[in-house]
């Protein structure tokens, strides 16, 4: 009996050993995840909205309706064609725990509206994405799931829990890219935050990029993370595909990862792209914590991968990417409509994100109900 207990024992001191190491690695210091009961953290909790836009102490709902002072004066703004509204300028050194925002769910507003972010006095954002795909889904179609990352209510309820470190500052903007005959959608948005964490100047800030290519081209495999020159870790993708052959199955291609010198070949090689979001034999509309799909209706497949508890990590130079080879009585070289949001930290100074595409390359052929 008692040898039992001391197996027990280590197990538990391992599991907690290995949350603790996940919260550390994602800048959770302290834990305040896997130790609620910690009452001495040092940190200050804030919260940013329309109704307290600077986070400071004693200045949340000041705003008037008609119901009176106080009285849910400004929850939310419309931000008109051509318009960007600042979400957050934070000062000093901390943390953004979760953003949670909600708007108009038709799928051109979800791919017009983009979020960017800076941090610590870059001058170029290291958070370029549409609203959509930030949080979580590609095409612009809102589908409930929840994962390690995201969740995202029926009627677009959207909120990512990625913790975001930064030393010095952390500026967010929302811009609403349409054409001038858009309707004005409504901004609702609330990030919370902490004051008071200790980073190290070279901790990873997060970096989140949006590519498409539609089509992609023949033989080249799609970039999830084009090549980036620094130390990281690859957090992720949520990976959007509009296949433009329904007579084949487009999943085939393999997940790739150049990492630290790699040339011709890669270290990390998978078997297939189903396989890459941890399903297998087709693509199954199932969401799960770390991999899965969202949506995978109409020729019109969402799916994600989180490498939290399997990171990948590299020291000095990193490319990722995924094929496009489809299966039709054999092997078949293969060209689709392929988009991502991938996510990884890095320190700064970060160089500059690929220029993202434009409203009409983001908005074309996406869903419709």
């Amino acid at each position: 009996m008692r040898r039992h207990t001391m197996r027990w024992a280590v197990v538990v001191l391992v599991v907690v050993g290995a949350a603790g190491g996940l919260a550390e690695a994602l800048g959770q210091h302290p834990d305040v995840i896997h130790q609620p009961y910690r009452l001495d953290t040092g940190l200050v909790s804030r919260s940013i909205s329309f109704e307290n836009p600077t986070g400071a102490p004693g200045e949340g709902g000041k705003a008037a309706s008609n119901l009176g002072v106080g009285r849910k004066g400004l929850a939310a703004k419309p931000i008109k064609p051509g318009e960007t509204l600042v979400l957050c300028d934070i000062q000093g050194k901390g943390t953004i725990r979760h953003i949670w925002l909600t708007t108009d769910r038709s799928p051109q507003n979800l791919r017009s509206l983009v979020i960017r972010a800076w941090w610590d006095g870059q001058e170029h954002p290291s958070i370029e994405c549409p609203v959509g795909d930030f949080f979580g889904f590609a095409h612009g179609k809102v589908m409930p799931y929840f994962s390690a990352v995201h969740s995202v209510g029926p009627t677009a309820g959207m909120n990512i829990w990625l913790p975001m470190p930064f030393t010095k500052q952390a500026k967010f903007t929302i811009t609403n890219e349409a054409d001038e005959s858009a309707k004005v959608p409504p901004i609702y948005y609330q990030i919370d935050y902490t004051l008071g964490d200790q980073h190290a100047e070279d901790v990873g800030r997060l970096h989140v990029l949006f590519r498409r290519e539609n089509p992609t081209t023949l033989k080249q495999d799609f970039e999830l993370l084009p090549e980036r020159q620094n130390k990281g870790r690859f957090i992720g993708s949520v990976i959007g595909v509009r296949n433009l052959h329904p007579d084949q199955w487009w999943g085939e291609g393999e997940f790739k990862v150049y990492m630290d010198g790699d040339k011709e070949f890669p270290t990390i090689c998978g078997t297939g792209s189903e396989d890459y979001v941890g399903l297998a034999w087709g693509m199954q509309q199932t969401p799960f914590f770390y991999n899965g799909c969202s949506l995978n209706q109409k020729n019109f497949v969402s799916m994600y991968r989180w490498h939290l508890p399997d990171p990948i990590a590299w020291q000095k130079q990193c490319r990722i990417t995924i094929q496009q080879i489809a299966y039709k009585n054999g092997l078949q070289e293969t060209q689709d409509d392929w988009s991502c949001a991938t996510f990884w930290y890095e320190p700064l100074p970060s160089a500059a994100l690929p220029k993202i595409p434009d409203v009409k390359a983001r908005t074309a052929d996406i869903w419709t109900d």
